[in-house]
């Protein structure tokens, strides 16, 4: 998926870490790929021959290789860790920032809480996926080619056998990767419904409580609540389905190992050793698609989030500097408004229709007129909260388009209706 390459490259400043955190999964995965062969070695070299040698050495190497696959997973997890976090940080400062720079009209047509559970929710689910899925795949691959590498040099006969269940968990896989995609992009919508209704709430519990409109938000939000959850018991009963089915297979694979192995064994093709070494690569072969499979439902989830992030990272700012914009010298305080007209997004008609006025330096001025007929939206076009749909809109004699934003916006006070401390 592109947005998840686009999260990759969020790595780039963290090179080290995500270097050190690869390379020690793939140390981890080699002490795991050896491991079955040092058992081969103690059972038939050590066991089996009644070699007390065999078995102290072989031991003792199993015991180093273990030691050194627990320090391999360690600087693999919090080098993983330091690498996800740091991405995370990166992504919430990143759209904190872009959601400020936005201009008035984004924030009229998106809710406070798509725009929270955007900066929270899914940017910590990408996060997850830096830190535990991606390096988890990665893991799974390495192990799985690894395994199916040394069953087929071993013994490629029952390497053969062994990789007849591979096929099926592929397939099952591939098939609950495709039924749970678009379940993602349905929940954390949901859950933005959820934050949103929340928010809206919260902000106006004095309006909710004077009008007596408890009971109705309880129900709006239960409403609401019961729909995620509904949403989350699918992707629940889509994995419940497909898991089970797995394991079945994998117990196949068992069952092929000891049917054929056991008999090469009686006919002293294969040693107990050799049996016991391909039983555990087999479960190295089976674990990591397995893996995959959990993995999945990080990574589709991390990808959608991802696709919400950058949706809003992208989004076009309809108010910008303009290239030749100039800085607005310390302003007398003239204001005119010349046949200005102006229609919000969306709408169909215009609020303003060639509005004319001119406000000297000194002068109170009071604009009357009924609800919505476009006393707050002037107000907001001195500042460039929005821009003219046609018309000009000047301070001493100055487009407001003309000169930046910071230095119109720095030297107007607003008090705005709904006040904020």
């Amino acid at each position: 998926m592109k947005s998840l390459r686009r999260v990759i490259r969020y790595l780039s400043p963290y090179k080290f870490w995500a270097v050190g955190a690869t390379l020690s999964l793939i140390l981890v995965t080699a002490m795991n790929l050896v491991t079955p062969q040092l058992l081969r070695w103690v059972v038939d070299g050590g066991i089996t021959a009644k070699d007390g040698w065999v078995i102290t050495w072989g031991t003792a190497a199993l015991a180093v290789v273990a030691i050194a696959r627990g320090i391999f997973n360690f600087t693999q997890t919090f080098w993983g860790e330091q690498a996800s976090q740091s991405v995370a940080f990166d992504m919430r400062n990143q759209l904190y920032a872009k959601i400020q720079g936005l201009s008035f009209s984004y924030h009229d047509q998106a809710q406070t809480g798509q725009l929270m559970t955007r900066a929270t929710n899914d940017v910590d689910l990408v996060r997850q996926f830096i830190g535990q899925g991606l390096f988890q795949v990665i893991n799974a691959v390495v192990m799985v080619i690894g395994s199916a590498s040394v069953l087929l040099w071993m013994n490629w006969e029952l390497g053969l056998v062994t990789l007849l269940t591979v096929p099926a968990i592929g397939w099952v896989l591939a098939k609950f990767a495709r039924n749970i995609r678009p379940m993602f992009g349905i929940i954390q919508k949901k859950l933005g419904g959820l934050n949103s209704i929340l928010q809206e709430n919260l902000a106006g519990i004095r309006v909710v409580k004077a009008f007596a409109r408890s009971g109705f938000e309880e129900e709006r939000f239960e409403k609401a609540n019961t729909d995620y959850k509904e949403t989350n018991l699918d992707f629940v009963r889509a994995a419940s389905a497909s898991f089970p089915l797995i394991f079945l297979f994998s117990n196949f694979g068992t069952i092929l190992i000891l049917g054929y192995g056991g008999f090469q064994v009686i006919g002293n093709r294969l040693s107990v050793g050799e049996l016991v070494a391909f039983n555990t690569y087999l479960m190295f072969l089976v674990q990591p698609m397995m893996t995959i499979g959990f993995v999945s439902s990080i990574v589709i989830r991390a990808g959608v989030s991802a696709e919400r992030i950058f949706e809003v990272l992208d989004a076009a700012n309809a108010v910008v500097d303009n290239p030749n914009a100039r800085t607005l010298p310390p302003v007398v305080g003239r204001v005119e408004f010349e046949n200005v007209r102006f229609r919000y997004v969306g709408q169909e008609q215009d609020v303003l229709a060639g509005v004319s006025f001119i406000a000297e330096p000194g002068q109170t001025v009071a604009i009357l007129g009924s609800t919505g007929s476009g006393k707050s939206t002037i107000i907001n076009l001195l500042p460039r909260f929005y821009d003219v749909t046609d018309g000009r809109v000047l301070v001493d004699g100055q487009d407001v388009r003309e000169v930046t934003l910071d230095s119109l916006r720095s030297q107007i006070g607003i008090v705005l209706q709904e006040t904020t401390l």
